[in-house]
């Protein structure tokens, strides 16, 4: 039996194809593409799926959509009249969009895909459950989604046991974390819905003095982690933009222009937020472990990408085990609708061991083999060498502890946000100097944007404070106190992005201003290639740690293809690219000829 989830029309649009219940392949839209948080229809997924499976359209038994299209148009309907007449520019904006398009979802997806047959629309957060915990390792499990907005929906938590989940409490909109969370992205000049995880990033470096105020004045919380907004702040309800001016006057001025300089007040403010969003986590975390008794517990929904409130649910939270769906936003929903259908809605029979998930690693996006990027690179006529198998994990230590810069194309392509080994950029983590050369010369990005660390697994607990594995880069630990690096009494005095350039550790390219790192465990299990690169860096140089960050640009998506990777690598000061066995240097290419055909332009945010 095959289903096909479809997640689409809101952002990261993408497809799912689950054959007997296991999951073939998923990808998102943005990858084929090439224009980031895509969502129009996963017409490119979708094909990628059903190549992955060899079947047509017409052999799929269901499709599934990841929430109801009429209960979210009651809620937006609805919310305008509650706040009519002001609003009404958005709602000439928005509506005429739904009567035309949206709403006629199961229409729409039969004429896109030229498909008959049954199509099942559970809800948002549903589709949010059903993608944390039937993927998980876990025969029983305590469920906690949270995002922006469903239907109505903003939050739930729930249980799911063998193959059902059900859901028992939900915060509606327009309370939502996750809408808090952007509207503060907003003010301190990021883009909604792909700006967020850069005022994560960004929170280190400033102090919590307005975790009072938004805890006082924006926000009513419970110490079970129910809450509501002030929403004489917000003009998200029925407005274009994010915030007010009675929110800019609460904290002192309007919103940061993008690109501006980055001062000390907008430092302050991320970190407020960030301190108050792991707080109301953490209430909710403990508050789901009294009601359901589960000694184990599964996130999803985009608020789960918090990768710092995540770490400290895990340290502080009394549950034993705990899974994060690694697309955990709209993306993951298509997979969520995928297995709901054949497990709640089927009622097909899931055999879990507490041990294994059926994630697969996320490695579940297109392949290309030796013999595709030979014959791509000959037919551009680009010089490189080939290297065996065997040869390359010796290589690429080689090359990774000469401090050179390398675009790692290996395998299946990540399903989510993050790159995992398939399609990263990697480097000397030991290095001083690798966080601003990469983010400046390489990602075109800010400065203060931490990088993330992949590890051995088995040798992470002597780096890292997480007593246990994190394939998915979504838990941020501590970095060892034997690894640390004792800062001396001026470099403490240090304010905001003057702590950059502080040296804090073995590893400080990893390492965070707050001696946090973003953990990414690598065990030969998941991806035996990256492992014993790795392994082989450990062996010859003594550190079992490198940079992996993600195989793109700025304002671009992840690369897909041999194409996207050799574009990427040519309009960036990579220092090397190895896909497959072939290994290019940059000081062997040609200058792009920027009248061939085949070169795609980026644009950059």
């Amino acid at each position: 039996m095959y289903i096909l989830g479809i997640s689409a029309y809101y952002h990261d649009s993408a497809a799912v194809i689950l054959k007997d219940g296991e999951i073939l392949a998923a990808a998102q839209e943005e990858r084929f593409t090439r224009k980031k948080h895509d969502h129009n229809f996963p017409g490119n997924a979708v094909n990628y799926c059903l190549r992955m499976a060899g079947i047509s359209v017409k052999e799929l038994d269901y499709v599934a959509f990841y929430d109801k299209p009429f209960i979210k148009f009651e809620r937006i309907l609805e919310t305008y009249l509650a706040y009519a007449p002001s609003g009404i520019c958005s709602f000439i904006k928005a509506v005429p969009l739904w009567i035309r398009k949206k709403i006629w979802m199961k229409d729409l997806i039969k004429k896109e895909l030229g498909y008959e047959g049954p199509i099942i629309f559970p809800e948002h957060h549903e589709s949010h459950a059903a993608s944390a915990f039937f993927p998980s390792p876990f025969k029983e499990a305590a469920i906690l989604t949270i995002d922006g907005v469903g239907e109505w929906a903003t939050a739930s938590f729930g249980v799911g046991k063998d193959n059902s989940i059900t859901l028992k409490a939900e915060i509606k909109f327009p309370h939502s974390l996750g809408l808090l969370y952007s509207a503060v992205t907003y003010y301190t000049g990021f883009k909604v819905n792909s700006g967020e995880y850069k005022l994560m990033g960004l929170a280190p470096y400033g102090r919590p003095v307005y975790k009072d105020l938004i805890l006082k004045e924006l926000i009513d919380l419970k110490e079970d982690g129910s809450f509501r907004l002030n929403m004489k702040y917000f003009n998200y309800c029925a407005g274009l933009t994010m915030t007010n001016k009675k929110f800019h006057a609460l904290f002192g001025g309007p919103p940061r222009k993008p690109e501006s300089k980055l001062t000390q007040k907008y430092m302050d403010v991320a970190r407020s937020v960030q301190e108050v969003t792991e707080e109301i986590m953490l209430r909710m975390a403990r508050h789901v472990y009294n009601v359901t008794g589960k000694k184990n517990l599964v996130l999803a929904g985009g608020v789960a990408l918090n990768c710092v409130a995540n770490g400290r649910i895990l340290r502080e939270a009394p549950f034993k085990g705990i899974w994060i769906q690694p697309a955990s936003g709209d993306a993951g929903g298509a997979l969520g609708a995928a297995f709901f259908t054949w497990h709640q809605y089927l009622g097909n029979r899931r055999v879990a061991d507490d041990k294994n998930d059926f994630q697969k690693g996320s490695y579940l996006g297109p392949e290309y083999t030796n013999d595709e990027i030979i014959k791509f690179l000959k037919e551009k006529n680009v010089p490189y060498v080939e290297i065996k198998d065997e040869e390359i994990p010796e290589r690429i230590a080689d090359l990774i502890a000469e401090e050179k810069v390398i675009g790692w194309f290996q395998g299946r392509m990540e399903f989510g946000p993050r790159a995992l080994g398939s399609r990263s950029i990697i480097g000397d983590a030991r290095s001083p100097k690798m966080q601003e050369a990469m983010n400046l010369k390489i990602k075109f990005r800010e400065s203060f944007r931490p990088f993330a660390p992949s590890v051995l697994r088995e040798k992470s607990a002597e780096y890292f404070g997480l007593d246990r594995e994190s394939p998915y880069m979504l838990m941020v630990a501590p970095v060892k106190e034997a690894r640390r690096r004792k800062v001396n009494r001026d470099e403490d005095k240090l304010f905001g992005l003057e702590k950059l350039n502080v040296l804090r550790s073995e590893i400080p390219a990893v390492t965070h201003v707050d001696y946090s790192a973003r953990v990414q465990t690598v065990s030969r299990q998941a991806n035996p290639l990256y492992h014993d690169m790795i392994k082989k860096f450990d062996e010859k140089y003594k550190c079992p740690v490198i940079i992996n960050t993600s195989f793109n640009v700025r304002g671009e998506p992840i690369v897909a293809t041999p194409e996207d990777a050799y574009l990427c690598f040519m309009r960036t000061n990579m220092d090397y690219l190895i896909m497959g066995n072939a290994l290019l240097e940059k000081k062997s290419q040609k200058p792009l000829d920027r009248d061939i055909d085949w070169l795609r332009e980026y644009e950059l945010d």
